[in-house]
């Protein structure tokens, strides 16, 4: 199996993130094929192949996919190799469970701790999000950009251990979200509520904030069980 080289940082950050170790290079780009589905769930990991399009040794590519087996995209079978997980549409229920409590919790985090520089980033990014033309935009760009806004949250949290947990989730229902994107129509709406959480948390409404995180997560989970 032939991998293509692919995106492993989302855009903007690219200039300033520092200088990665190769196991950190090729935990980050596996990943992004894992949830993006370029490696499809339950294919097999073709190590091999993943040396070759990294351009890294094995042993990062094996460093990198036993932190992806603890972050449950790959799982590895005694003399049978290393796997994608499957995409169980039962693990909806448990991720969400778990994103309905957490997302709200970095929402408020962000709008009441957040410095004025990070707020004006959000804010930014919010302005950015308006002028999206959504239907203009292909699968990859709008995974991207769902994915850009959720970090850039977490992020303002100030929390590293929330920030970790919910990054994991998100990635978990990313794969969901790609699995089932071409059965979805109604992208505008949910790339609007992006913008309007951006905004309260920039403008430092706590109890807002953590409204529209939680709504936004059970607006998703009843999207995809929409269209199952």
């Amino acid at each position: 199996m032939l991998y293509a080289p692919c995106m492993t940082v989302l855009p903007d950050e690219q200039e300033s993130s520092p200088p990665l170790s190769l196991s950190e290079r090729a935990y980050q780009a596996i990943q992004d094929k894992l949830i993006m589905l370029e490696i499809p769930p339950m294919a097999p990991i073709d190590e091999v192949a993943l040396v070759e399009s990294l351009g890294v040794g094995r042993t990062p590519v094996r460093e990198a996919l036993k932190r992806l087996e603890v972050d449950r995209l790959v799982v590895s079978y005694a003399r049978r190799g290393t796997f994608a997980t499957a995409v169980d549409i039962t693990d909806l229920a448990y991720i969400s469970d778990i994103r309905v409590q957490l997302e709200p919790l970095a929402a408020r985090r962000a709008a009441e701790d957040a410095s004025t520089a990070t707020r004006e980033e959000l804010a930014a990014l919010a302005d950015a999000t308006e002028r999206l033309d959504v239907p203009e935009l292909s699968r990859e760009e709008l995974m991207r950009w769902d994915m850009r806004v959720h970090r850039a949250i977490y992020h303002a949290a100030g929390n590293p251990h929330l920030e970790d947990t919910l990054v994991r989730y998100d990635n978990l229902a990313t794969r969901i979200f790609c699995l089932f994107l071409d059965r979805m129509h109604d992208f505008v709406s949910h790339v609007e509520e992006h913008a309007g959480l951006l905004r309260t948390i920039a403008d430092g409404e706590a109890d807002v904030a953590a409204r529209k995180a939680r709504q936004h997560v059970q607006g998703f989970e009843k999207a995809i069980r929409s269209v199952i």
